[in-house]
């Protein structure tokens, strides 16, 4: 082998190698960006629970609250409304994956389906205009919209 075929031998490795470290490179962003998503959307699977927790368990049921219950666990469906504003807003920036998306939003549909939600949903959106804005969309679209297709 000649001093040149030599270099360009080399020349073509050190190509290889820098494609290589390039190509991994790309796949550690790549896992890290997947991993710090993981991460936001477990924070926020925790706040969820935490605001539920405030809720009594005959509410997470469907069934009806006296109306000192309601009273009295009213701040837990403000904050679930409030915190369920900010899911779909998020969905909107696209910081959330579509199939997150579709879990938060069944469960979304699902809770405000139940009594002391949509007794709680109610007053929110009479009392609060325009407060809420996302959430009254999504609602208006019968939950089918995706947030994340709306023009910002």
């Amino acid at each position: 082998m000649t001093i040149q075929e030599a270099l360009q031998f080399a020349a073509a490795v050190g190509s290889l190698a820098t494609a290589l470290a390039l190509v991994i490179g790309i796949w550690q962003i790549t896992l890290t960006r997947k991993q710090a998503l993981t991460d936001f959307e477990d924070d926020l699977d925790r706040e969820y629970r935490n605001i539920i927790a405030d809720l009594p368990v005959k509410a997470m049921l469907g069934s009806d609250l006296s109306e000192d219950e309601f009273a009295v666990s009213l701040p837990a469906p403000y904050r679930y409304v409030d915190f369920s504003n900010k899911q779909v807003f998020l969905r909107q920036m696209r910081r959330v994956s579509k199939r997150t998306w579709a879990f938060w939003r069944d469960g979304i549909q699902s809770n405000l389906s139940r009594s002391p939600f949509r007794r709680a949903w109610e007053q929110i959106k009479a009392e609060a205009q325009p407060s809420f804005s996302e959430l009254r969309r999504l609602e208006d679209s019968g939950f089918k919209s995706d947030p994340g297709r709306w023009h910002k």
